[in-house]
C-alpha cells in the first residue's frame, strides 16, 4: 500500500560536490539547506543581506553584490532608538548607526567577492508579496534605488507600507533582467530555484496559494528560458509528497526537523555522485563523533576513540585535501 506519493526528480545532469562554493539567498528555508551543506564541507555563504522572501528583494541584493555601492548612515533609519536598513534583515539593526553601516558594508564586499568565485547560485523564493514604503519621510537616500518593496518592516506602522502582489510579469523582469547581470559577472555560475515550502498565512491559504503559484509560474517560465538554470522542488515534497502536519512545526507553518532532513536527502541524491554521497557519509559520522561527550574523558578508552577518530580525519584530508578538516584535527588531537 502506497502512504506516500511517488514523485521522480528529473536528472538535471549536473552535480555538485564538497568544496564547491555556494551563494544561497532567500528564504528562512534556503538556510535550514545552508546549515546542513556547510556541515558536509560545501562552502557556503548564506544570506549576505539577512532572510529575504519576494523576488524584488532578492534581485536587488544580488545586483548590489554585482555593483556594490558603499552604504553610508543616509541609507539607515531609526525606529525606537534602533537603526534599520530597509535593504537588510533586522540581525543587522543596531543602536549605534556607524556600526550598523559598517556592518552592512563589510557584508556587502565580501558577498561581492563571494559571487564573483562561486559555482552556485541558491534561490529561493518564498513569497510575492512585496512591501512598498510610502512615507517619504522614511526612505533613504540610495539603498531602494531602482523601485521594489523592502526587505524587512522592521515592525514600523503597517500605515508606512503599500502591500503588493508581484505579477508574473513583474517577477519574470525583475528575475531575468538579474540574471543577465549575473551571466556577465561570473560567467562559470550555475543557478538552483527552489520554491520555499514555509506557508505564508498572514492573509489566509488562498492568497499563500495565489502568491506561490505566481513564482512557480515565473521561475519555470525562466528556467525554460536558460541552459544554466535548474529547479528543485522543495515545494513540492513538503506539500504534495509528505502532505501532512507531522512534518510542521507547533505554528504548522513552518517545515519541521524531519521534513527538511527528507527534503535534504533528496537534494543530495538528485545533485551529488554516489562517490559525493559516500564521502558525506563519512563527513557524517565525524560530525557526531564530535558531538560525542565522553562520561569519562581521562580513560584508556576515550584515548583510543580520539586516536581512531584522529587517524579517519587524516585519511579523509590525504583522499580530499582541497576540503578544510582543520576543525576536526584540532578536536580529536
Amino acid at each position: 500500500m502506497e502512504l506516500m506519493l511517488p514523485v521522480q526528480i528529473p536528472d538535471p545532469g549536473v552535480r555538485m560536490a564538497p568544496g564547491e562554493r555556494i551563494l544561497s539567498i532567500g528564504s528562512c528555508f534556503t538556510e535550514h539547506i545552508g546549515n546542513a551543506l556547510q556541515e558536509l564541507k560545501f562552502q557556503v555563504l548564506q544570506n549576505p543581506n539577512g532572510i529575504l522572501f519576494d523576488p524584488a528583494s532578492v534581485c536587488r541584493s544580488l545586483q548590489s553584490y554585482i555593483d556594490p555601492q558603499p552604504y553610508a548612515r543616509s541609507d539607515l533609519f531609526e525606529l525606537n532608538g534602533v537603526w534599520h536598513s530597509w535593504n537588510h534583515h533586522s540581525r543587522f539593526s543596531g543602536t549605534n548607526a556607524d556600526a550598523v553601516v559598517a556592518g552592512l558594508n563589510e557584508a556587502q564586499t565580501r558577498a561581492h567577492g563571494f559571487l564573483k568565485e562561486a559555482d552556485w547560485l541558491i534561490i529561493t523564493l518564498g513569497s510575492s508579496f512585496s512591501y512598498r514604503l510610502q512615507q517619504a519621510a522614511v526612505k533613504p537616500a540610495q539603498s531602494l534605488a531602482g523601485g521594489g518593496g523592502v526587505a524587512n518592516c522592521h515592525r514600523a506602522p503597517g500605515t508606512w507600507f503599500c502591500k503588493h502582489m508581484l505579477g508574473i510579469d513583474e517577477t519574470v523582469e525583475l528575475l531575468d533582467n538579474t540574471l543577465h547581470r549575473l551571466f556577465r559577472f561570473n560567467p562559470q555560475l550555475k543557478f538552483l530555484f527552489t520554491i520555499s515550502p514555509v506557508r505564508h498565512i498572514r492573509d489566509g491559504v488562498v492568497e499563500n496559494n495565489r502568491s506561490k503559484a505566481r513564482l512557480l509560474e515565473a521561475v519555470h517560465h525562466l528556467v525554460g528560458k536558460f541552459d544554466r538554470l535548474y529547479y528543485f522542488p522543495s515545494y513540492e515534497l513538503v506539500v504534495d509528497v509528505l502532505r501532512d502536519y507531522r512534518f510542521y512545526a507547533e505554528d504548522l507553518v513552518h517545515p519541521n526537523y524531519l521534513a527538511t532532513g527528507f527534503v535534504l536527502e533528496k537534494f543530495l541524491e538528485t545533485y551529488c555522485t554516489p562517490e559525493t554521497r559516500r564521502l558525506i557519509e563519512e563527513i557524517r559520522k565525524l560530525n557526531i563523533a564530535r558531538k560525542h561527550r565522553p562520561n569519562f574523558p581521562d580513560t584508556r578508552a576515550h584515548r583510543d576513540f580520539l586516536r581512531a577518530q584522529f587517524e579517519k580525519v587524516q585519511e579523509l584530508q590525504g583522499r580530499y585535501p582541497g576540503l578544510d578538516f582543520g576543525a576536526e584535527l584540532a578536536h580529536f588531537s
